[in-house]
This record gives C-alpha cells, sequence and structure tokens, in this order.
C-alpha cells in the first residue's frame, strides 16, 4: 500500500524578500556581504583555461526541450531580488560577491571534494538516487526543497542539495549551512563542480558562467521554514544541459530563471548525459567532532510541515523531456543520526515525488 503524506493545508512558496541594500557606483552591501557588479567579461569563470578563447556573451539563453510541470499548485512565486527596484546590476554586468582576506584563511580548511563512489565519505547523507545504471542518460535534473537553518558551528556544514553525477564530475545545487565558507551561520543558496582535477564552490574558482543580473549564486535565504509552520519556505532548482552545446544551465524558481552555466569544456565526463542523480541532505564535521544536524533537526515524521523535504523530484532525458522519476534507491550513513523516507507517488498526479529527510545528529 502507498503512504499517503500528510502535506501542509496550503503548500504555498511564500515569497523571500530581501532586506534594504545600498546601491552606489554600481557596488552594493547585503547582509554586511560586499557584491560588485563585474563586466560579463571579467567574471571569474573566465579565468578558467580551457575557457579563454570562449564566445559566451551576456544575452545566452539555453536551447532546452521543457515540458511544463505542476509542482502542487503554489499561491505565490519566490522571487528573490538583488534590489528594490527589481533591476538588478546593470546590462553588461553580473553580481560577484566581494572576496575578504578573512574569507581566503577560512577557506583553507574547507574539506576536499566528496567521494563519488561511497567507499570514502568525508561526509554524512541522506538521499535518495536514481538507479545505478552505467546507461543512464540524464540531461538535468529538478526539486523544490524547503529551506531550513540547522544549527553548525566551527567547521561544520549541513546543507540540502540536488547532486547530478557521471565518474568524477559532478555539479550541484542546493542550500547551505556553512561557517567556514560564509563565514557566518546563515543560510545560502550553493553551488559547486568538481571537473577532472578542479573542484569549487559558487565562484571562488572559474567555471561557472553568471548571466542573471539579480540574483548572485551564493544570496541568502532571509526566511527559513520552522517546524509546525503552516507554509514551508522553498525554492525550486533545477540544472538542465542545453540540446546544442551541451553546456549545464543552472535554473531557480517555478518560472525557470536563468542564472548561468557550467561549460560543456571544462568537464572530462559530463561532457556528455549524466548517469546518477541523488537529492536530501548532507553534513560534515571534522574528525573527532560530532555530527551537526539535517534538514530540520528532526527525524522524518511524514508531514512536510515539521520534515525538511525535496519534492517534484523529475529528471530529464537525453532529449531533455522531464519526466517522473519512480525508479529510486535510498542511502543513509548512519541511520542512528538521520534517516530519510521516500515516497515517489505522495500524492496523485505528474511530478509528485517527495523526499523527507533529517536528524538531530549528534547535537546533544
Amino acid at each position: 500500500m502507498e503512504k499517503q503524506l500528510k502535506l501542509l493545508n496550503k503548500p504555498a512558496v511564500k515569497t523571500i524578500k530581501e532586506k534594504e541594500n545600498i546601491f552606489h557606483s554600481f557596488i552594493f552591501t547585503i547582509y554586511g556581504d560586499t557584491y560588485d557588479c563585474v563586466d560579463f567579461y571579467k567574471q571569474p569563470a573566465f579565468d578558467h583555461p580551457l575557457l579563454k578563447n570562449h564566445n559566451f556573451h551576456p544575452q545566452m539563453k539555453p536551447i532546452l526541450s521543457r515540458t511544463k510541470q505542476n509542482l502542487v499548485t503554489s499561491s505565490t512565486n519566490q522571487s528573490s531580488k538583488l534590489w528594490l527596484n527589481g533591476k538588478g546590476c546593470p546590462s553588461g554586468t553580473v553580481p560577484i560577491k566581494r572576496i575578504t582576506k578573512d574569507d581566503l584563511i577560512r577557506q583553507t580548511h574547507m574539506p576536499p571534494p566528496e567521494d563519488v563512489t561511497f567507499d570514502v565519505q568525508l561526509v554524512a547523507v541522506a538521499i535518495v538516487r536514481t538507479e545505478n545504471n552505467p546507461n543512464n542518460k540524464f540531461a538535468g535534473a529538478q526539486m523544490a526543497a524547503s529551506i531550513w537553518n540547522p544549527l553548525v558551528k566551527d567547521q561544520q556544514h549541513s546543507a540540502c542539495r540536488l547532486k547530478i553525477q557521471k565518474g568524477s564530475d559532478t555539479m550541484q545545487v542546493g542550500w547551505r549551512v556553512d561557517p567556514t565558507l560564509y563565514g557566518e551561520n546563515k543560510t545560502r543558496l550553493f553551488i559547486h563542480f568538481q571537473g577532472g582535477n578542479k573542484h569549487c564552490f559558487n565562484t571562488l574558482c572559474p567555471g561557472f558562467v553568471i548571466v542573471n543580473t539579480e540574483i548572485p549564486v551564493d544570496m541568502v535565504y532571509d526566511q527559513v521554514s520552522h517546524r509546525g509552520d503552516k507554509t514551508s519556505m522553498e525554492d525550486t532548482m533545477s540544472i538542465g544541459r542545453d540540446l546544442v552545446n551541451g553546456n549545464w544551465w543552472l535554473f531557480l524558481e517555478e518560472n525557470h530563471i536563468q542564472i548561468g552555466f557550467w561549460p560543456q569544456g571544462i568537464f572530462t565526463d559530463l561532457t556528455s548525459f549524466a548517469t546518477n542523480v541523488e537529492w536530501g541532505g548532507v553534513v560534515y564535521s571534522p574528525p573527532g567532532v560530532p555530527e551537526p544536524p539535517m534538514g530540520s533537526s528532526f527525524f522524518p515524521v511524514e508531514e512536510t510541515s515539521y520534515d525538511a523535504y525535496c519534492r517534484g523530484l523529475a529528471v530529464l532525458n537525453d532529449n531533455g523531456e522531464t519526466i517522473d522519476v519512480d525508479k529510486t534507491t535510498t542511502h543513509v550513513d548512519n541511520p542512528n543520526l538521520y534517516k530519510v523516507v521516500d515516497l515517489p507517488h505522495a500524492i496523485p498526479g505528474k511530478f509528485q515525488h517527495f523526499v523527507l529527510y533529517g536528524g538531530p545528529g549528534e547535537n546533544a
């Protein structure tokens, strides 16, 4: 018998509004961060040795074959803009967070990349993933994830992510609480890629090309979910492969706002289709340090007003068409600390695959 998930009465995506910011000479400050409106052609991505002779431009748009999805009706759309006037950085520029000396010192303590085979895990995960099949051909994937703020400290981090992989190459998007990466405990958007012997977050190293003038890849979610609330805060995140040139595009929100792309040329294995996709939670603690909480910081009780979740799970096939994914498996590194519940058909209709995840970790 299929499980019936107890949903919120009104599973709305509540609008996330940014606090007042200051704009002066193409520099602005928000939440204590300083952003520069950098000329499109001078952004960090183009320092990558394989992108020296690129032909990219600020008005680039992907060519995709995307079918419309119904991710459970929502009364409002999230709209995280950097400017009160809604205009963002001037045309031809993109928002880049200014890196301080303290940022550079902290980030020397970032953990190495995850082991993609699960053989040697430096992190703990509670995830749902597609069936392991080397013949899989995925041109992308999506999720709508509830946003939380689990308590972490020092070099711990806790996150929710969509991860796309082939071989040793990976792309990720999600939310993250990470004092080492960000210098504080706010919940932020993050992206990450690993291609060949390079890996990094956001725009800390060359690779990801930003085209959006309003939404930075490390923005703060100033409103988060709380257990028992009638409305969960969430964001829709997806990655899709351009049908013509193979670039991997990042989209946010239900109307698929284009943020930017990972060029095909920076990868070794993801120059073609992906073979694996994951959704769910991930945490990290240095050796000898207790594991932090994940998601809502509680084990799932199968009620979306209390649980951290990813919903609307779907993949893109090799024609770029969005299809349901129901043949999935679960993986939890430490079931005593974290759990995951996989509900491929939580409620009737297409694209209603729910994943509930979380746990207290070793938090006393």
